[in-house]
Formats: C-alpha cells, structure tokens, sequence
C-alpha cells in the first residue's frame, strides 16, 4: 500500500461519517415527518452538502500524485473532510422525542456558524492547494471560490430569507458549473 492509499482511508472515513450525518438526518426527518415544519432551503442544503462531499471525495483521487507526505501537508488536507462534517452537523437538527422539528428555525439558529464554516471551507481548500503545491488553484479553480465564498459570506452577515432562499438556486448554479467546468473526469 502506497502511501497516499493509506492516508486516503481516514479522509474516506471523514467523508462517509458527514455523508451518513446527512443521511441520517433525512431518515429522521422522514420517520418523524408529521412533526417536520419543511423548510426547503434546509432541505437544498442537505443536497448540496452530499453533492459537495462526493465532489471533494472524487478531486482526492488527484493527490496519488503526490509522492511524499508530511504530517503538516496531512492534516491541511484533513481539514477540508472536518470541515464538511460540521457543516453537515448543523444541516439538520437532532433528533427529538415528540417535538415539532422546525427546520426553519434550525436553518437560522444555526445560519452564521453554517455559513461561516462553509467559507472555512473555501479558505482550507486553497490552503491545501498551496501547502501541497506551493501555488494557488489555476484561475477559473479560484475565481470560482472567490464566487462562493462572496454568496456564503453574505449569508454568514444577513438572515434575510430573501438572500437565503436565493443563495440556495446561486450556489446550486455555480455548483453545476464548477463541476461541469473543472471535475468532470477523474484526474
């Protein structure tokens, strides 16, 4: 086993841990569906939670690359997987026992440190980019971040329902558009 092999085994765990937070998430919502106040933003965000972890999971394979590890290089690039396990920590409430789950005020209850993270998210990404290669993502790589994280700053500041909902269809456009543009294959 080389020695990116090994190291991708705990990023893959980190992964399928947020993945099955997600998931889980949605099993509950669904067991417990008569006491669900929907929100669909909520709901949007979960999706785009799971499509942005098999994204992240599938630019990984590109660090086979890399030929030497250091542990600093490790963890810069362990963060990114921790990073979406807290988003999806926050994407959904717990479960409860008879209460009405309202997924609306879980969304802005937990709004600023969800938004907050996600832009932790974009910073840890290129980050790692520098760390493993010394330079920054190509162009287009990074004014795709900067498009995010502008979206999801604003909605770390503001909790007008306006800017959210609108924030969901924006950051699903750019999501296809990222993908389609730069991770189409398997690199």
């Amino acid at each position: 086993m080389d020695q990116f092999n090994y190291l991708a085994v705990l990023i893959s765990i980190i992964l399928g841990l947020g993945i099955t937070q997600l998931l889980g998430g949605v099993g509950r919502l669904l067991q417990g569906r008569r006491r669900v106040r929907v929100y669909w933003p909520s709901l949007a965000w979960v999706a785009l939670l799971l499509i942005i972890d098999v994204q992240t999971w599938w630019t990984m394979f590109g660090l086979r690359q890399v030929r030497r590890w250091t542990f600093v290089e490790f963890l810069v690039v362990l963060l990114q997987p921790i990073v979406l396990y807290l988003l999806a920590a926050l994407a959904l409430p717990e479960a409860t026992t008879d209460d009405t789950v309202d997924l609306r005020a879980n969304y802005y209850g937990h709004s600023r440190w969800f938004f907050g993270l996600a832009v932790l998210l974009l910073v840890v990404s290129v980050v790692k980019d520098l760390t493993l290669s010394g330079r920054l993502p190509g162009p287009l790589n990074l004014s795709m971040h900067g498009l995010f994280a502008l979206g999801w700053g604003g909605a770390a500041i503001t909790r007008r329902e306006g800017y959210h909902r609108w924030l969901v269809v924006y950051t699903t456009i750019l999501m296809i558009g990222y993908i389609a543009l730069l991770f189409v294959h398997l690199q």
